[in-house]
């Protein structure tokens, strides 16, 4: 790898990262309608927690992105603050999944802790391989790029991102097993039932598509592109 393809990389990662802020807000602002309606008049509680933290922290997490990618002098961008947040956001994104997916099996408890489990050694093992960037499990090159402050992340992300996807994949799995053990065959399958089951799995699919576009730039694409979509997984 030479310094001035490292350099035409770091380019792209950052415009790219710039550009899912934009779509970051432009979600926000074709959803905020909604989101007054269905949520603002709605009691506080640990759902509107989550969500209300899903919803606005990755804004934050994103600015610190921006201000990283944008960055031409000064002192280096807070990453252990932008790590947290990131994966708080992250966590939350994740929470809301499993809040749906307890709702679709009726509450059951016996799912709910099971999800708690999963959930909570899920994040665990994120978190493990997301503080451990001096310690490469996965083969790396090394940055041609010089100074402490680069636009990249360990190739320890893609690990992270695996163990995501894993987690999605259940997510998904759960709620396809549920829609078509319960309603595919049934009397009471109706349009209501199919746009809210088959609009949560096209929804996950999509993130899970996401989550492996990342293992995969992560893992096998130039150093210059491990933070290619960092913007875009935490919004």
């Amino acid at each position: 790898m030479s310094y001035v393809s490292e350099v035409a990389d770091l380019q792209i990662s950052k415009y790219t990262n710039i550009g899912s802020l934009a779509i970051l807000v432009f979600d926000y602002c074709i959803t905020f309608q909604d989101e007054v309606r269905w949520t603002w008049s709605r009691p506080w509680g640990l759902i509107r927690v989550v969500f209300t933290i899903s919803r606005y922290l990755p804004f934050v997490g994103s600015g610190l992105t921006a201000y990283a990618a944008l960055r031409v002098g000064g002192p280096c961008p807070p990453s252990l603050a932008e790590n947290i947040i990131h994966i708080l956001s992250i966590v939350a994104a994740e929470g809301l999944l499993v809040i749906r997916t307890w709702a679709f099996w009726q509450k059951s408890k016996k799912v709910l802790i099971v999800l708690l489990i999963y959930s909570t050694a899920t994040v665990i093992g994120a978190v493990a391989m997301n503080v451990l960037p001096n310690h490469q499990l996965i083969s790396t090159d090394v940055s041609m790029i010089p100074g402490p402050c680069g636009f990249e992340s360990s190739r320890n992300s893609a690990l992270v991102y695996t163990i995501l996807a894993l987690f999605e994949c259940v997510i998904l799995a759960l709620t396809a097993y549920k829609w078509f053990r319960d309603y595919r065959d049934s009397e009471i399958q109706s349009s209501i039932v199919t746009t809210v089951y088959g609009g949560s799995m096209l929804y996950m699919l999509c993130i899970i598509a996401i989550t492996v576009t990342n293992v995969v730039v992560d893992a096998a694409f130039p150093v210059g592109f491990t933070n290619l979509f960092d913007t875009y997984v935490s919004g």
